[in-house]
């Protein structure tokens, strides 16, 4: 049985990490967005490029869903910040509760 809770930790502790970088990953997407659009940095660069593109590439699956529910606020993307607040809130506290009700048996609402 300690195997198991061992294994159980190892998973959800990589998860939370995975998941942490992933919000990191939106929030430098967005900077990087940001100062792509007011040519802070140069586009025709090949490094700033394939930063742009890999973070785009990585972080577009998430936010178009949420960029197609919301109004058209005039060029304000406000996706990353709600993706964040999601990840944060809903997906990490549902996470820690199936987490402890796996490792303790005891379930409890969220």
């Amino acid at each position: 049985m300690p195997i198991f809770h061992l294994l159980l930790s190892i998973f959800f502790e990589l998860l939370f990490y995975v998941i942490r970088l992933y919000v990191w990953a939106i929030i430098i997407a967005a900077i990087m967005s940001m100062l792509l659009s007011f040519n802070v940095l140069d586009r025709r660069n090949r490094a700033v490029w394939m930063i742009s593109d890999f973070l785009y590439r990585i972080t577009e699956p998430a936010l178009r869903p949420i960029r197609q529910l919301l109004p058209d606020l005039g060029g304000i993307d406000l996706s990353p910040w709600i993706a964040v607040v999601l990840l944060q809130m809903v997906v990490l506290r549902l996470l820690e509760g199936i987490y402890f009700g796996l490792q303790t048996g005891v379930w409890q609402p969220l």
